[in-house]
This record gives structure tokens, sequence and C-alpha cells, in this order.
């Protein structure tokens, strides 16, 4: 009897301490700490991979294990893990993705647990885009503002102005520029919307577009103003009364434009700033391409963005020590490889003087000078965007880029569809 009874204690004190050991506690009391990146471009998965064996190099007792994921599926995932008690320790996502997991109770508040270096050195208007009621959740670390990749050759010949931040396009003159480029086969641009609400909002703010208003009671409602339209009817009329921009690219993403950017079919392709690496890597040898800023609206060359960040999770046992990882990996020279390996910009201002980040060589100093114009994009805090953005306000866009409705209708649904979307979650 005692012999077994031995052998069942045995049995329990085992047990209990491999579930111990499920919550990250290696050997020793050695604290093993998940990173789930979402770094996809070799030179960004590189410097990730990199900064985090220096860690452990320098912690033995605080060990990091980085973990893969992926843009295309992490929301789910992470819904996934969270409802399941299985979520990493450190979270790699954007920042329009954190709205419901943050209300949701699924990620820690890190008011308390950042140092003050990195909260001084990344600005207030960074830090909104991370902020829901009174928390803040998640370090907004990269961004990237979009810009138009132009075809250099082209533009030389046209003879037209080449825009620089200092004197941009407005947006009148980016139309009348695209017809003097079109012709011969050429349209003056290439307009990749296969998904239109985040490049639409986000480049309205220039011309003083908000969309989303909320009220002294705290609830959001859509209005879509003068300012708002100013984007969408200039994508309009230069497909359907121009001419001087791509039917058939409204439907793409950005990596679809390329070939035929290259072949010469279009002068210009607004891309996100990080696209400069895809271009890099697939242009042809000989192939002229430069870095120009978006057009300038009445608000200048403001737009918004939702910067990639990073977060921990609520069930994580160990939030002090993921917060010091968190410090580590945004240290400024680190924040500096891993905007020069995604080829973005950093959001900490230490590191955006870099010299790496000011040469003319690819684009870089064009897009460092729009740093300080990135502010939150509109929908940042708003919480039913997913559903409104999915149901609303991607096939109003989509049918009014090819003219099959017209700004009036734009505008009821956008307003009177997307309010009811909203309202849903502000009860």
């Amino acid at each position: 009897m005692r012999a077994r009874t031995t052998t069942l204690l045995l049995a329990l004190v085992l047990l209990v301490s491999g579930c111990a050991g499920g919550g990250g506690d290696g050997d020793g009391g050695r604290i093993t700490l998940r990173f789930q990146s979402l770094a996809w471009q070799d030179e960004s998965v590189r410097a990730n991979r990199e900064l985090v064996r220096e860690w452990n190099a320098a912690h033995p007792d605080v060990r990091v294990e980085y973990v893969q994921g992926s843009w295309d599926s992490v929301h789910d995932q992470l819904l996934t893990s969270f409802e399941g008690g299985e979520a990493p320790d450190i979270i790699h996502d954007a920042s329009d993705d954190l709205a419901d997991f943050a209300y949701g109770g699924y990620l820690a508040d890190l008011t308390e647990l950042l140092p003050a270096r990195l909260k001084s050195d990344i600005p207030r208007h960074s830090w909104e885009t991370v902020t829901f009621g009174d928390g803040v959740y998640g370090v907004p670390f990269l961004q990237e503002p979009r810009v138009l990749i132009a075809n250099a050759t082209l533009l030389g010949k046209a003879g037209v102005r080449i825009p620089t931040p200092e004197h941009p396009w407005s947006w009148a003159e980016f139309r009348q520029v695209t017809k003097e480029l079109s012709g011969d086969g050429t349209y003056g641009v290439a307009w990749p919307l296969k998904e239109p609400v985040s490049a639409t909002l986000n480049l309205s703010l220039s011309a003083g577009g908000k969309l989303f208003h909320r009220g002294a009671d705290g609830k959001v409602t859509v209005r879509f103003e003068a300012g708002d339209q100013v984007v969408p009817r200039t994508v309009h009329d230069q497909v359907e009364t121009d001419h001087s921009a791509s039917p058939t690219t409204l439907g793409s993403g950005g990596s679809d434009t390329l070939p035929g950017f290259f072949a010469g079919k279009y002068a210009m392709v607004p891309l996100g700033f990080s696209y400069r690496q895809q271009i890099e890597q697939q242009a042809p040898e000989g192939f002229d391409w430069q870095v120009l800023p978006a057009p300038a609206g009445a608000d200048g060359l403001v737009q918004g963005v939702s910067p990639q960040t990073l977060s921990i999770a609520e069930d994580s046992p160990h939030k002090k020590e993921a917060a010091a990882f968190v410090d580590f990996l945004l240290q400024p020279d680190n924040m500096v490889r891993l905007a020069l390996g995604d080829w973005m910009l950093p959001t900490g201002e230490q590191a955006l003087k870099d010299p790496a980040l000011h040469t003319s060589e690819r684009g870089w100093a064009t897009g460092t000078a729009l740093a300080a114009h990135l502010r939150p994009a509109p929908a940042q805090s708003v919480r039913g965007y997913a559903e409104w953005k999915d149901k609303v306000a991607t096939p109003a866009l989509q049918e009014y880029y090819s003219g099959a409705i017209d700004m009036a209708e734009l505008r009821h649904r956008l307003e009177e569809d997307g309010n009811l979307v909203l309202a849903r979650y502000q009860r």
C-alpha cells in the first residue's frame, strides 16, 4: 500500500510540475517568453531573429522563443489563442487590429510597464494609435507613409514638375499631371485598390477628411463631408473621365501592378513605402524609379497610418520580463535595424535621426521627411470598424471607383448603412 501511495504522489508531483512548465518556465526557474513576429521579408526576419539571439545571449534567465506568424491570418489566429489561453507573451500586430482585443481584455495595459525612455522617445500622436480608453495596449514601432513610386524616365520625358516634400503636388495638380503622362499605351497612374478603404481614408486626411466623428457621449457617427470626397473623386475622375488611371488595376493588390509598372504601362503607382524593397529586387536592369510624396490637400501632407505594434498578452505571467524585452527590441539602434529590415520608418525620434534613413538612395530621405506628417488612421479607435469596412465601405467604394454608383449613392451607403453597423457596437 505504501509503495502504491508513493507512486501516486510521485505521479501527482510530475503532473503539477508539467502544468507549471506550460506557463513558460524552463529549467532551474528560467523564464521562457514566446514572441510572435509577423516579419516576412528576408531582411526583416533576419533582423528579428538576430535581436532575439542577442537578447538570449545577454539574459540567460529570461529566454525568448521566436514564433513566426503571418499577416494573412493574424487576427483570427490571435483570437483563437486568446480564447484558448495559449496566446504568445509578446505580440506583433498593427494598431488598427488592437481595438477589439484591448476592449475585450486580452491585452495588458502597458502604462506602468514601459520605461520612461521609450514613452518619451515615441511622439504622442503615435501613442494615440494604441490608446483605448484609459489604457495603452501596444507600442507603435514601425510605420509607413503612402508615396508615389514613379517611372523617372517617363516623368522626365513629359517635363512635368517633380514634387518634393517641401513643394508637393496638390490633388488637382496630381490629376493634371496624370493626364499629361497618359498616352501611347501608358496610363499616368495605376491605383491598386483591392483594399480601398485604408488608402482612401488615410490619404483623405490631407484634404481635411475625417469621416468618423465622436460626440460628447463617446459615440461615433459617419459623416462623408467635402474633405472626405476629394480623394475618391480624384480617383474616380482619373478612371472614368480623364482615362489617365488604369481601370483594370482597381481590383489589384500593390504587387500586382509592378509588372505593368516595369513595362511602362503606368507612370506612377501609389504604394506603401515598404514596397520599395520589392521594386529594388524585381525591377529590370536599368529601370529608373523614384519616390515622390503623395499629393497634399488643404491640410498639407498629413496622412493616416496604422503603425506596427508590440503588445503583451494579459494572460502572460511574466509581463515585466516581456516589457523588458520590448524595451530592448526598441532601443534606438535596434529600432533602426528593424526599420531597415522592413524598409519602413521607425516611430522613435532618436531612431529617425539615423543617417541611414536620410540618404537619397532608394527614396529614404523622402519617406523620412514625411514622418512628421503621419497621424493616427481615422478608424483607429472605432469599434465595429472591421464590419463597417467589410460589409459597407469596401463594396461601396469599389462600385464608386468602377463607375457603378455616383457620389450621392456612395455618401448614402457610407453614412446610412455605415451608421447602422456602428450603432450595434455603441449601445
